[in-house]
């Protein structure tokens, strides 16, 4: 797949992302994750003892990493991407491909493994993809990707954990 321009849909954001101050203008210091009742609900002090404090911003403030930072992002081994909140398998790296735009992306979630809700923020309106167990952020997705869904999950590597398989 070709490198997104500055004119594609989420690639001004990872522009800025980039430069080092997605942390600063992906959301409000305040902002929490997904609103709403989840399996899994904890305290902010719970969820801080839980996270890094990198994973905390991602997961719980909504902010992004970095673009190209993740290990992630170049990860090519046949496994399971889970959530980095609460472990619940996300993507299978069967669905992984690279978009070129510095974020592991997917194709196809797994069954019943995320939620959605429009973003408005950075000037535009995306839509927000988070952990439908925890609530915890993990991307966006856009409608750029490649078949057979078409779809672009442009996910923070700091937002999962990688399960390899076995053998």
């Amino acid at each position: 797949m070709k490198r997104r321009t500055l004119l594609t849909g989420g690639t001004a954001f990872a522009a800025l992302a980039a430069t080092g101050l997605g942390w600063q203008l992906a959301r409000p210091q305040n902002s929490i994750a997904a609103e709403g009742e989840f399996e899994i609900s904890l305290s902010e002090a719970e969820w801080r003892e839980r996270l890094s404090d990198d994973q905390f911003r991602v997961l719980r403030e909504e902010q992004t990493e970095r673009a190209f930072t993740s290990p992630l992002d170049t990860e090519k081994r046949k496994g399971t991407f889970a959530c980095a909140g609460c472990d619940l398998p996300l993507y299978s790296s069967e669905t992984k491909y690279d978009s070129g735009t510095g974020w592991p992306s997917f194709y196809e979630p797994l069954p019943d493994a995320i939620g959605t809700k429009p973003d408005n923020t950075l000037f535009a309106t995306r839509t927000e993809v988070h952990c439908r167990r925890c609530g915890g952020h993990l991307g966006h997705v856009f409608d750029d990707g490649p078949q057979p869904t078409g779809k672009r999950y442009c996910m923070n590597g700091l937002a999962m954990v990688f399960h390899p398989d076995a053998g």
